[in-house]
């Protein structure tokens, strides 16, 4: 018996059924993205100030929308596409689920995918636009002229009144999507890290000094180096060639080769992001090696976009503001360098108004002791008695100038600790707090202070250098009054290297520098690429980049529990286990194959 042949009207059904098949999405897969959204209570923040043009009728809900963004993100692994985003809405629902949704049905060919991608995309610019805190419109070679003067014509009030919407939205995202850890979070006293990491924007830069901005005209340079700021645009975009006729400079051999561009140079906006982690649990695995359930993993908290290099205590301190309002309980701050080396009324001081406690690294020519007031001298951010010897002063710079080794170093942080002012009192409501002599406070033994001496040997013994004015205020008081501005600039909360300050510094500054890892990889949401984002502006790309973060705090959280033992069972996935054998590389052809005498 012979098969019949297939007619075209054959095949055209059985490809129409296998179009329908591969697009209906389970309903049940659906569900989860309409209970986030929800949950997140964006749909009433939107519906006050999201409204498309006069004489539009909104023909798909802002709850679809983001509905859809939410599901283009999990079906793409954190990458946001609008015609991504169309599709999942408009062609790859149920009935049943579009009903629900109140998704208009449109024709499955080439006009009704265009006429339902103009619904999604002017829906979002109308969003976008209302969110919006720059004057200057993308998609467009402005001149620097015309920037000046549409800058010159915006109204600050509704700029400021967007760029509030906009964090709302951001933090209104974010808190979505930690929602399975939510309470466990706002109970503990987290740390946070403040960072800011580079991403690209769909657009290619232009000179920093040239006639005309980008078609992406609030993205910067970003140079791998310094502060990050370009410092004057003589470089050519990344994605340039050389131009032609000329010959790429290959290096002879012998001589180091330079850097390429690509490298050094990227365009787009640093990325702030505020993370939060455990600091009371210091000790993430347990005694079998499973991870420990009291130790929460690393999560974002709190987003925004500038120009590289600009502004970090800013943009800093509007990723932190308002944590404490939306339930979290302040703890350790830590951030690199940018932030603490900004003007205290910019960072140093508003991060102690709100009741976090900063731990802090130095730039080399900041080590030391970094000034005084009324006699106590600040070193590395703690209050140290005048007379602390001056090894125990130069400490860090020893190490940093290979003086000393990192034992000595170690040795000498530790005996600091003596010479430390002591608190008498808690700090008031104004940030000022009563300090006490080390003398004072029993830790050591000073000749102006006769009822120390006699304390014990085990008591340093003070020298204080003589003083034609007499002993410093600290010296003649037994406690000073510190006001919050007195070395404002660099106090922190810990002893700068002590144990507890390595294990506080470094777990929050390795929390945010792991989590970008974890974001960028080109296996996930590669937040660093430009195609995960195909639109131009500082909301849209605020916007898709939000979404990209919730996308990894999701997949962060699931991983973790994961990798959980609970009730006795072991985890869903294995955890890297610690070989007890040793390595390939421990034996080695020294001593094996050295002569023999």
């Amino acid at each position: 018996m012979t098969a019949r042949a297939s007619t075209p009207n054959d095949r055209h059904e059985r490809l129409t059924a296998m179009r329908a098949q591969r697009r209906c999405l389970d309903d049940r897969d659906v569900e989860p993205a309409i209970e986030e959204v929800d949950s997140s209570g964006l749909v009433p923040l939107l519906e006050e100030f999201v409204h498309l043009p006069r004489g539009r009728h909104r023909r798909l809900h802002l709850r679809t929308l983001l509905i859809g963004l939410h599901l283009c993100c999990r079906s793409t692994g954190g990458k946001l596409v609008l015609e991504r985003t169309t599709d999942l809405l408009c062609f790859r629902l149920s009935p049943h689920m579009r009903t629900q949704l109140q998704v208009p049905d449109y024709a499955d060919d080439d006009r009704g995918f265009e006429a339902a991608y103009a619904v999604v995309r002017r829906l979002f610019h109308a969003m976008k636009g209302a969110m919006d805190p720059s004057p200057l419109p993308p998609n467009k070679h402005l001149t620097r002229q015309e920037a000046q003067r549409l800058i010159a014509a915006a109204d600050p009030d509704e700029l400021a009144a967007r760029e509030h919407r906009l964090a709302l939205f951001t933090e209104f995202v974010l808190d979505a999507s930690i929602g399975p850890l939510r309470g466990l979070l706002t109970e503990l006293a987290s740390g946070i890290a403040v960072d800011a990491t580079p991403v690209r924007t769909y657009a290619r830069g232009r000179r920093a000094g040239g006639p005309e901005l980008s078609t992406d005209p609030d993205a910067g340079w970003y140079v791998r180096e310094g502060d990050h700021r370009d410092p004057d645009g003589s470089h050519v975009a990344d994605d340039m060639e050389p131009p032609k006729g000329t010959r790429k400079q290959t290096p002879t051999t012998g001589q180091a080769a330079k850097p390429s561009l690509a490298k050094r140079y990227l365009f787009g906006f640093d990325a702030h992001l505020a993370v939060t982690r455990d600091t009371q649990h210091l000790k993430p695995l347990l005694d079998d090696g499973t991870p420990d359930p009291d130790v929460l993993p690393a999560l974002v908290l709190g987003l925004c976009l500038d120009k590289p290099g600009e502004r970090p205590a800013y943009n800093g301190l509007k990723t932190i503001r308002r944590l404490q309002e939306r339930g979290y309980t302040p703890g350790f701050l830590a951030g690199d360098r940018a932030y603490n080396n900004s003007e205290p009324h910019e960072w140093q001081l508003p991060v102690r108004a709100l009741g976090y406690k900063p731990v802090y690294d130095y730039r080399v020519d900041q080590l030391g002791n970094q000034g005084g007031a009324q006699g106590a001298i600040l070193v590395e951010g703690t209050w140290y008695c005048p007379s602390m010897p001056q090894p125990l002063i130069d400490a860090t710079s020893d190490l940093h100038a290979s003086r000393i080794d990192r034992e000595t170093w170690a040795a000498r942080i530790a005996a600091r600790k003596p010479y430390r002012l002591m608190p008498k009192e808690r700090e008031d409501a104004e940030g000022h707090q009563r300090m006490m002599c080390p003398a004072e406070s029993g830790k050591v033994q000073c000749p102006l202070k006769p009822r120390s001496l006699g304390s014990g040997v085990h008591l340093p013994l003070v020298d204080p250098q003589p003083s034609p004015t007499g002993p410093l205020k600290v010296c003649r008081q037994r406690a000073i009054t510190l006001a919050p501005e007195e070395g404002a600039k660099h106090w922190q909360a810990l002893d700068y290297g002590d144990e507890q300050w390595q294990k506080i510094y470094f777990r929050l500054r390795n929390s945010v520098e792991g989590f970008n890892g974890f974001a960028k990889s080109p296996l996930a949401e590669t937040i660093e690429s430009s195609r995960s984002r195909p639109i131009r502006g500082l909301a849209a790309q605020t916007i898709l980049l939000v979404f990209q973060i919730a996308h990894a705090n999701r997949r962060k959280i699931t991983t973790w529990l994961d990798s959980l033992a609970l009730g006795g069972q072991r985890p869903i996935r294995r955890t890297n286990r610690r070989r007890r054998t040793k390595p390939l590389g421990t034996w080695t052809p020294t001593g094996h194959l050295a002569a023999t005498t």
